[in-house]
C-alpha cells in the first residue's frame, strides 16, 4: 500500500475525528486571525496604554469565567461522547450543567459588584471592566463541549465566525481614538453574547434539547466529577493570567499590551496544536491502546519542538510588521512564550489520553498546583530582584516545563502508560 492509500484510509476510518478537528481548530484560529489582522490598527488607533487595559480588563473577566466553567466540560464532554444517541442522557447532562452554571453565574455577578467598588483601577474603568465582564453570558449559554461530543462542530464554527466577522466593519467605522476602547469592548462582547446564545438555540432546533432547572441535590454529582479539573484550571487560569495581572500591577498597561503581541504570536499555532487532543479524545476514550497513546505523545513533542523553532525563526519579523518597530520588545517575550505550546500538546496528551481514562481525576489537579506552585516560586524573586517583565515570562515557561516532569513522575510511578 503505497503512503498516499495509507492515509487516504486513516482519514476514511477517522473522517468524524478529522472533520471534529478541523472545525474546532477552524473556529480559534480564524478567530485568532482575525484578531492579529484588526491588532495593528488597534493598537495604533488606541495607543498600547489604552489597548493593556481592555487586555487587563479581560484577565480579570477569565477568572470569573474559569469560575463558572468550573471544570464541568471534561466529565461532561465523556458523558455526551459516550451516549450520542439518548435523548435522555444528553438532556439531563445539558440541564444538570446549565443549572450549575447559573449559580456560579449569580454567585460572580456578587462578587463582581464588590470588586468594581473596591478596587480602584477597577471603579475608574468601570464600564470597560463591566463591558468586559458581560461575557459570562456567553459561558452560561455556550456548551461547546457538548457539540465536540457529537461531533457536530460545524454549525457552531459557522456561527461564532459569522458573529466575529460581523464586528470587522463596526470597530474600522466607530473606533478612532483611544477613548474608544469602550466602543470596542462592547462590539466584541456583543459578538461573543450573541454567538454563545444562538448556539444554545441550536440544542433547541436541532437536537431536540429541551432545558430545564435541576434541583441542586442532582448537581451533587457533577459538583464532585468537575472538581478536580476546578482545581486544575483555576490553578492553570490564575497562573495564566496573574502574567497579566502582574505584568499590570508592577510595569504598567504599556508592558500589558507586549505581553499580549507575544502571546498573540504563539495563539494560533498553540489553538493549531492543542486541539489535536480534544479532536481525538471522542474517538479513543472508546477504546484506549498504550501504544497508540505513546505514539501521539512523541509526534506532538516533535510539533511542539518545531512550533518553538518557527518561533525563533520568523516572530522578529512578524512582531516588526503587526506592532510596528515601538513594540519590537515583545520577540523575546514570545521565543520564551513558544515553550508552553509543546507544555500544552505533552501535558493535554497525558490528561486526556492517560488521567482521564484511567478516572485519576486528582492528578490533574495535582499537577495544575505543581505549575502554579512553580510559577510563583520562580515569579516573585524574579521580579523583586530584576524588576523586569522578561522574568514574569519565563517563570511561565519553566513552569510548564515542571508541569510535564510530574506527569512523567506520576505514569512512571503509578506504571499507568
Amino acid at each position: 500500500m503505497t503512503i498516499y492509500n495509507k492515509i487516504k484510509s486513516i482519514i476514511s476510518k477517522n473522517s468524524k475525528v478529522f472533520e471534529n478537528y478541523f472545525f474546532m481548530t477552524l473556529l480559534q484560529v480564524a478567530g485568532s486571525f482575525i484578531g492579529i489582522a484588526i491588532y495593528p490598527y488597534l493598537i495604533r488607533t488606541l495607543g498600547a496604554e489604552s489597548y493593556g487595559l481592555y487586555v487587563f480588563a479581560l484577565s480579570v473577566t477569565t477568572y470569573f469565567l474559569s469560575f463558572i466553567s468550573f471544570g464541568f466540560s471534561f466529565p461532561a464532554l465523556k458523558k455526551i461522547a459516550e451516549n450520542k444517541d439518548d435523548l435522555s442522557i444528553k438532556t439531563e447532562v445539558i440541564s444538570s450543567v446549565f443549572t450549575a452554571k447559573l449559580y456560579l453565574t449569580l454567585f460572580s455577578i456578587l462578587i463582581f459588584s464588590v470588586l468594581i467598588n473596591l478596587v480602584p483601577i477597577m471603579r475608574e474603568n468601570w464600564l470597560i471592566f463591566c463591558l468586559c465582564f458581560t461575557q459570562i453570558i456567553a459561558e452560561l449559554f455556550f456548551p461547546v463541549w457538548f457539540f465536540q461530543g457529537i461531533q457536530k462542530m460545524q454549525i457552531v464554527t459557522y456561527i461564532q465566525l459569522g458573529f466575529r466577522i460581523l464586528t470587522i466593519p463596526f470597530i474600522f467605522i466607530f473606533i478612532k481614538i483611544p477613548e474608544h476602547t469602550w466602543i470596542y469592548v462592547m462590539i466584541t462582547s456583543v459578538s461573543v453574547i450573541l454567538g454563545g446564545i444562538t448556539s444554545m438555540y441550536l440544542l433547541y432546533k436541532t437536537e431536540n434539547i429541551r432545558i430545564r432547572l435541576v434541583n441542586r441535590k442532582s448537581l451533587k454529582e457533577y459538583f464532585r466529577d468537575a472538581l478536580p479539573f476546578f482545581w486544575s484550571s483555576s490553578a492553570g487560569i490564575i497562573k495564566q493570567e496573574s502574567v497579566t495581572i502582574i505584568i499590570g500591577a508592577f510595569f504598567g498597561m504599556r508592558d500589558v499590551a507586549l505581553y499580549d503581541l507575544a502571546n498573540k504570536l504563539i495563539i494560533i499555532p498553540r489553538m493549531l496544536t492543542t486541539s489535536i487532543n480534544a479532536a481525538i479524545f471522542p474517538k479513543i476514550i472508546e477504546k484506549i491502546e498504550r501504544s497508540v497513546v505513546k505514539k501521539i505523545i512523541r509526534y506532538e513533542t516533535w510539533i511542539g519542538l518545531a512550533v518553538i523553532a518557527a518561533i525563533a525563526l520568523f516572530g522578529y519579523w512578524i512582531i516588526l510588521i503587526l506592532g510596528g518597530e515601538v513594540m519590537l520588545e515583545s520577540y523575546p517575550l514570545a521565543v520564551v512564550l513558544s515553550v508552553t505550546v509543546l507544555v500544552w500538546l505533552v501535558v493535554g496528551c497525558y490528561i486526556s489520553f492517560v488521567f482521564v481514562p484511567q478516572k485519576r481525576y486528582y492528578f490533574v489537579t495535582h499537577n495544575q498546583f505543581v505549575a502554579f506552585g512553580t510559577f510563583f516560586l520562580f515569579c516573585i524573586p524574579g521580579v523583586l530582584i530584576f524588576h523586569n517583565i522578561f522574568t514574569v515570562v519565563l517563570a511561565l515557561s519553566l513552569s510548564g516545563l515542571c508541569e510535564i516532569a510530574y506527569c512523567n513522575y506520576l505514569i512512571k510511578k503509578y506504571k499507568l502508560l
